[in-house]
């Protein structure tokens, strides 16, 4: 007889999720030609790319691919399309219309980081969304494409914890409040540019390298808002979702326009390496694509920007800025990395031993291989792995790969059996969650599941079911 249990699969399914694309920066003297770009892009799955300007070559090329495009404005001409609404229309039409919708251009990202920009072009930034908004109107271009701008996390005034993110006071009249009632107008986006590898790297006495990699960790409380976090990137978006929900503009969606991790760095880069690019690229695309949101935002699928598609030899700046490729030149991969369900099938983090302080006196709480435990709790040397707070769908997720692929022992959560009750999802995830733990023998990186799982040391009861110890 088939189980009755729904929650038992044999194979491993995702949830609908985010969407993932690459930036394809081109500061260097040894690229492949636009066309091969690409193929390649066709060849890994990619169906989202980002770029920095409107190079003709490059979008002739993406004609006809199926590859969504978001194309750049460049600051430097910020100004001309603030000052004057021929100029708006003039380029829209030479750089968009011109093009799309055989190039299927999705996006105008107005300028790159301009509250940054040392030509101080702040003042011209919405004026020119606005000229260009209308221009795509003149052409009746604005149901496909949306007008936004990549924002840098130091437009935030605060940061950490999450639930007190807010923006520079000096921005928000005459920049955020027009612009957000912008995106709001048109149907738009807010784009992030968001760099777990700098907080980590310039705080990496406390925060934990496990904690911005995405891989098992204690995560982080945050007493504002009740959540806890368990990866530096869910942290700081929803440190930008809370600086936006104080503005009352709670409605606006995001996408992350850039993020990254260097896989080679100066000596005082920490944490730049290949390791440590592959695990955060890898985790980010499993995290994203397996569907949820933030903690704050649950239901918010994000779609993420990889930066960047190849390593860029011409660009200026320490050696990282000129590692974050994906891809070498010749177009072999500087990784290993998935960038799509299929491929996550496959993927499994090469995570090496990790022990360590949280920082702030939190103890990583993933037992060694061992089984020994140090920190606060029972004292007995034990530990439980049960799951987190993340929204149904990502709950649901992993509990169907635990279940399934997995291999945990789920037949006590099946209807009539020991465990079934209580009848919730957050319990039978638990029990799943948990004999997987329990089976690997705690190991490290056992009790992740995406993000879906964390560690007590306490033992966990729902109802009358207690979770077993060991196998």
């Amino acid at each position: 007889m088939a189980p009755l249990f729904f929650f038992l699969l044999a194979i491993f399914s995702f949830a609908d999720g985010g969407s993932i694309g690459v930036n394809y920066g081109r500061i260097a003297n040894d690229l492949p030609s636009p066309s091969k770009v690409v193929k390649l892009l066709k060849s890994q799955g990619i169906n989202r790319v980002k770029v920095y300007d409107t190079d003709p070559a490059v979008l002739k090329s993406l004609a006809g691919s199926g590859i969504k495009v978001t194309v750049d404005l460049p600051n430097e001409l910020l100004r001309a399309a603030a000052s004057k609404r021929s100029f708006a229309s003039g380029w829209v039409e030479r750089n968009v219309a011109a093009y799309h919708p055989h190039t299927q251009i999705e996006a105008i990202a107005v300028g790159n980081e301009v509250f940054v920009d040392r030509k101080n072009t702040t003042g011209f930034l919405v004026p020119a969304m606005k000229n260009l908004h209308e221009a795509l109107v003149k052409f009746n271009l604005h149901s496909d494409i949306k007008i936004s701008s990549p924002v840098a996390l130091s437009a935030l005034q605060n940061s950490y914890p999450s639930s007190s993110g807010s923006f520079r006071p000096e921005l928000i009249e005459p920049v955020f409040k027009p612009m957000f009632e912008l995106l709001r107008q048109t149907g738009s986006y807010l784009m992030v540019n968001a760099y777990p590898f700098f907080a980590y790297e310039s705080n990496s006495d406390v925060i934990s390298l496990d904690y911005a990699l995405f891989r098992e960790n204690p995560g982080v409380p945050d007493a504002g808002n009740g959540l806890r976090y368990f990866s530096l990137f869910d942290a700081q978006i929803d440190a930008v979702f809370a600086a936006m929900s104080a503005m009352k503009f709670d409605d606006i969606p995001l996408v992350v326009t850039e993020t990254g991790w260097p896989s080679k760095g100066d000596d005082n880069e920490i944490g730049a390496s290949m390791e440590n690019a592959a695990a955060y690229n890898g985790n980010l695309v499993k995290r994203i694509l397996t569907g949820g949101g933030t903690p704050l935002r649950p239901k918010a699928d994000l779609t993420v920007f990889l930066f960047a598609l190849f390593n860029e030899n011409k660009k200026d700046g320490p050696s990282s800025e000129r590692n974050y490729g994906l891809f070498y030149p010749n177009r072999e991969k500087v990784y290993n990395v998935p960038f799509t369900t299929e491929d996550l099938k496959d993927y499994r983090d090469k995570q090496s031993p990790a022990t360590g302080d949280m920082g702030g006196g939190q103890v990583r709480v993933s037992a060694p291989n061992n089984g020994s435990r140090s920190g606060s709790g029972s004292g007995s040397g034990k530990s439980w792995c049960v799951a987190s707070d993340v929204g149904k769908d990502r709950l649901q997720t992993a509990l169907d790969y635990a279940c399934g692929e997995g291999g945990a022992d789920c037949r006590p959560i099946q209807p009539g059996s020991t465990c079934y009750d209580p009848n919730t999802l957050e319990a039978h995830a638990s029990y799943a969650f948990n004999s997987y733990y329990q089976k690997t023998g705690r190991a490290a990186g056992s009790c992740y599941f995406g993000g879906a799982a964390h560690t007590v040391s306490q033992p966990p009861k729902f109802g009358k079911c207690e979770l077993p110890t060991g196998y």
